[in-house]
């Protein structure tokens, strides 16, 4: 099925019948042909823990599911988007950035930092973005957003990359992720972003990471 890119702020997706797509909700912008939209508790094949880690992670909205035969635009927001092909690989994704992805995807959660200890509850407490992120893995497209535009870093043994967790979108690859500060505990009070907080990523794969630190 895979997604289209219209420009950088919309994408389209062709459905045919028998396949299935899910997107945040508010994400259609138009569609042609006979196409309905479902809430989902479940959310791709990951079962209903998928949509408890994004209800922790401050998601009330569920995901809409996708199906029919027809073409679907989405956008949201104004933001930019990027489309992910994934061949067999997991993408790990700030579940606030999730714009739409193939049913075919499994779909968990994990707690992000939490190779990093109990930094990576500090980092949701301060920085105020959400614990969990969004797991999706197989062989099809996710649709992701951003704000101002996305970069791609390649990660490789022996050089991580250091991203400061508001400007993270996403990473793929056999990557670790730790969450560290720079400052002490008194410096960081009042402090959210990567003055005090980075997210280091170590290993061979890539990071995605978004021009500007809005939360979306």
């Amino acid at each position: 099925m895979g997604f289209r890119e219209i420009n950088s702020k919309m994408v389209e997706a062709t459905l045919v019948p028998g396949q299935r797509l899910y997107s945040q909700r508010g994400a259609m912008i138009a569609y042609r042909g006979e196409v309905g939209f479902t809430p989902s508790t479940t959310g791709g094949s990951g079962g209903i823990g998928g949509m408890i880690g994004r209800r922790v992670a401050g998601e009330a909205t569920p995901l809409m599911k996708v199906e029919g035969s027809g073409t679907v635009m989405f956008g949201h927001g104004g933001h930019h988007i990027q489309v992910v092909e994934l061949t067999g690989d997991t993408l790990y994704v700030e579940a606030d950035r999730l714009l739409a992805f193939d049913g075919t995807l499994e779909q968990g959660t994990v707690f992000l930092g939490a190779q990093g200890g109990v930094m990576g509850m500090v980092r949701g407490q301060v920085t105020g973005q959400g614990l969990f992120t969004t797991t999706l893995r197989g062989h099809g497209s996710v649709a992701v957003m951003a704000h101002g535009g996305v970069i791609e870093l390649p990660i490789v043994p022996g050089r991580p990359v250091h991203v400061d967790p508001q400007a993270y979108v996403a990473h793929h690859g056999d990557v670790q992720n730790k969450l560290s500060t720079a400052l002490g505990w008194r410096d960081m009070v009042g402090r959210g972003s990567g003055e005090a907080f980075q997210l280091e990523l170590s290993g061979r794969g890539a990071v995605l990471v978004q021009a500007s630190e809005e939360k979306l």
